[in-house]
């Protein structure tokens, strides 16, 4: 009995010390990298400690006022991301649940965005930017009717890295350019403008 709360707390101390040193390392790793991205990974570590969600922490959300139509945001989308020099490049609809709880999600659809000639200069940036390709924002009606246009936050695409792959200043101004993009198409398809 005694050997094996002997090894109960060696144990509970090695995880202790060896929790306290991966702490310290990540500590340290933070600390080299630059402001700006010390404040992406600050700001989602906020967002997860606060909703237990780390879905929501790398998403941007825009309430879509109750007047505008469904019809109404996908057109805004499509103009907007003109403006910007994005085009839609797919449109699904997810489901449709008529029987959806106010609480649940009724309805889901999908647009995919891109912007060709920097999305060939990311790829060859670093081929795992493909896994964010094409830009996509979903539209999200709950039960209740309430619905949102949800993005990925692209500060972390642009801020996350370190100076051992650092993005070349035309690429970084382009990925500023569809960061922009992705936060204002949204957020004015939400209201309908066009």
């Amino acid at each position: 009995m005694m050997k094996r709360l002997s090894l109960g707390i060696s144990a509970a101390l090695m995880a202790v010390l060896f929790s306290g040193c991966t702490m310290m390392k990540m500590g340290t790793t933070f600390m080299g990298f630059e402001s700006e991205t010390q404040e992406a990974y600050a700001k989602m570590m906020g967002t997860i400690g606060e909703t237990g969600d780390p879905a929501q922490a790398m998403m941007l959300e825009f309430k879509v006022v109750d007047d505008v139509t469904e019809e109404e945001v996908i057109e805004s989308i499509q103009s907007v991301a003109l403006e910007y020099n994005m085009m839609v490049v797919g449109e699904k609809n997810m489901f449709n649940l008529e029987d959806a709880k106010a609480d649940e999600v009724k309805h889901a659809r999908i647009i995919e965005l891109c912007s060709l000639s920097v999305a060939k200069k990311m790829f060859n940036h670093s081929r795992y930017y493909g896994g964010f390709m094409p830009c996509r924002i979903v539209l999200v009606e709950y039960g209740n009717g309430k619905r949102y246009l949800i993005t990925m936050d692209m500060t972390l695409a642009l801020y996350g890295g370190t100076d051992k792959k650092p993005i070349n200043e035309d690429l970084f101004n382009d990925m500023l350019r569809v960061k922009e993009a992705m936060e204002k198409i949204p957020e004015r398809a939400a209201k309908g403008d066009f």
